[in-house]
């Protein structure tokens, strides 16, 4: 009935992704629907559930840019209870994702002050929504002016727009020169080093993307100097450990259907509008999810 789109596809569409295609490849990780079949060992769910993919497969082999997909047993979820088929197919990658770094490495803790980059993305705004569920104060950033307010709408307590402001000095002036505890990032590049000088001592760092495609220097002085903890992350760490991911859906449904989360759908396209949802996203011009309707 849905399709989510992804940054991950576009990467994996052109060969930068961790997942390297293998020609005749399927492409697509997130959808929602109604199961139509199941295996013959199949004991959780029935014909006629209302189920989403998490990704937890191989894009290539399991790809979900279909009308009918096959995924593996360990990838399907139930919709939460109020959710539309398109907000179902919008929550798996982001939210896991944000889970993840957040809550199962940073567990982060009340009044913790946390550093979202990228924040419009899908991800930016799932790790805003389960920041301020566990009580953290949320600095989000964006290149510039017209996401600010967005940001704003969805729980960031401040803003910072690096494409006129400076990282460094924003932050020392919100957090009155602690920094904070835990930065949240998919750039990479150059600006780690100014995330460095941004953290707290002691904080740490999660890096979950390589959008900047500039090499990335290690901040080795200034890490020294804090005690800082920088560490590569992908939701993979959750997905392919069964109870780390039976944690994270416990977790996640129970905050959707508490109504405490809730996917923000930017842009919905059709199906045979495929091509321009992947022009769209990589335009950078959403805020929030982009979702295909079957």
């Amino acid at each position: 009935e849905a399709i989510g789109i992804n940054r991950a596809e576009v990467m994996f569409r052109n060969g930068a992704y961790l997942e390297t295609p293998q020609l005749p490849s399927r492409l697509g990780y997130e959808a929602a629907g109604v199961v139509d079949a199941v295996g013959k060992h199949v004991a959780d769910y029935k014909i006629g559930d209302r189920v989403s993919t998490i990704p937890a497969f191989s894009m290539g082999q399991y790809g979900v840019y279909a009308e009918h997909a096959i995924v593996p047993i360990n990838a399907v979820a139930r919709c939460p209870e109020s959710f539309t088929a398109q907000q179902s197919a919008a929550i798996w990658m982001q939210y896991i994702t944000a889970y993840g770094a957040l809550i199962e490495i940073g567990q982060i803790k009340q009044g913790q002050r946390v550093l979202i980059t990228a924040a419009s993305s899908s991800v930016g705004v799932a790790a805003i929504q389960i920041a301020k569920s566990q009580g953290a104060v949320v600095i989000a950033t964006t290149r510039g002016n017209n996401k600010k307010q967005f940001l704003l709408e969805q729980g960031a307590d401040h803003v910072i727009q690096t494409d006129s402001e400076d990282i460094v000095a924003k932050m020392a002036a919100i957090t009155h020169d602690t920094g904070a505890e835990l930065i949240f990032d998919p750039i990479g590049g150059p600006i780690l080093s100014q995330l460095a000088e941004a953290s707290s001592k002691g904080g740490r760092i999660i890096e979950y993307g390589a959008l900047d495609n500039e090499p990335t220097p290690y901040p080795l002085f200034t890490a020294l100097a804090k005690g800082l903890i920088i560490r590569g992350y992908t939701l993979f760490e959750i997905t392919q450990d069964k109870d780390k991911l039976e944690n994270a859906k416990t977790f996640l449904l129970a905050l959707f259907n508490d109504k405490k989360l809730t996917p923000i759908i930017d842009k919905i396209f059709t199906f045979d509008q495929i091509q321009q949802a992947h022009e769209y996203m990589e335009s950078n011009q959403q805020m929030g999810k982009i979702v295909i309707s079957l």
